[in-house]
Parts: structure tokens; sequence; C-alpha cells
């Protein structure tokens, strides 16, 4: 299951709905992202969502050169306990439930966002402001974590996913 891909992502609560498509790394070393701001893009190097250990990224614009919003735009309005689904391809969906909002500079975006190991969670990201076209357009990250909620009871490192 670990490596099923992602193929939508879904906040019902603030009305996120994208189609996910797997992503690389630019020459520079820079998490690719998708052209489309109604598509999501999923860092393929890293785990998938549903994996048992490590941030699966999954990463989108927040508007457009012409002011048309993208889909990641709805993670402004995110709050803590907002639920988030990632459908896959072949594989039962996963839940999640947010954590955390924060936002940081584009330059001090902590490594462990890509991490492999670990507890697993959903890290969601988005151009935040200011932005200084001169310095190349947004200047810092929203990010948003979640962790995965499932149904099977008690006895398990998750949280349950009310009914």
């Amino acid at each position: 299951m670990r490596d099923t891909p992602p193929r939508r992502v879904l906040v019902p609560g603030v009305g996120l709905d994208a189609r996910v498509e797997p992503v690389g790394v630019t020459d520079r070393g820079d998490m690719t992202i998708p052209d489309t701001p109604s598509v999501a893009g999923w860092y393929r190097y890293g785990p998938a969502p549903g994996g048992s250990e490590g941030s699966a990224v999954l990463v989108g614009h927040v508007d457009t050169d012409t002011g048309e919003l993208g889909e990641f735009a709805a993670l402004y309005d995110v709050g803590r306990g907002d639920r988030v689904e990632v459908r896959r391809e072949g594989a039962e969906a996963v839940r999640y439930r947010v954590v955390s909002r924060v936002t940081v500079p584009k330059d001090e975006l902590p490594s462990s966002t890509f991490r492999r190991t670990g507890a697993p969670v959903l890290t969601l990201i988005t151009c935040a402001p200011p932005f200084d076209p001169g310095r190349g357009g947004y200047q810092s990250n929203l990010v948003v974590t979640a962790e995965p909620v499932d149904s099977r009871g008690p006895g398990n490192r998750r949280t349950q996913w009310p009914m």
C-alpha cells in the first residue's frame, strides 16, 4: 500500500477537490509543481499517502498569473481538526485530520517536510504572502500537516475516524 499513488485530494470542509499527479524536482532541486492550478502534485520520491511512515507531500498553486485561484487556495481556510481524504488508484482512500497550519519563509521550509521515516503524516504546501515579483513571486509557504485516522477502533496509534 505504501507505493499506491494518490489520484485525488479532498478537504470537504473548505471545498478543496484536486486531481493529483506525481511530480519530481527541477534542475535547481526544487519540487516541481503542476502548471494547472486545479491539479496538485505528489512528491513521488517520498512516501505515498497511506504509507506506514514518513511525510507524504502534496503541493499546489494558490493562484495563477491572471489571479485565478488554485484549488490549494482553500488551504487558507483549513483549521485544526478538518478532515482530509486522499483517494488512491486501486486502493482504499486514506483519511487524515489536520493538526497544524503554519506559514514559513520559502528558504526556511524544514527538511522534515520531506522525511521518509517516523510517524506517517500528510503535508500539504502552497504559496503564501508576501508576493514580491522582483524576487520571484511569493516569499513564503503555507504548510498544513495532517495525521492519519482510521476506523479500526482503539488499540492503534491512529485517531479513530468519526462515524
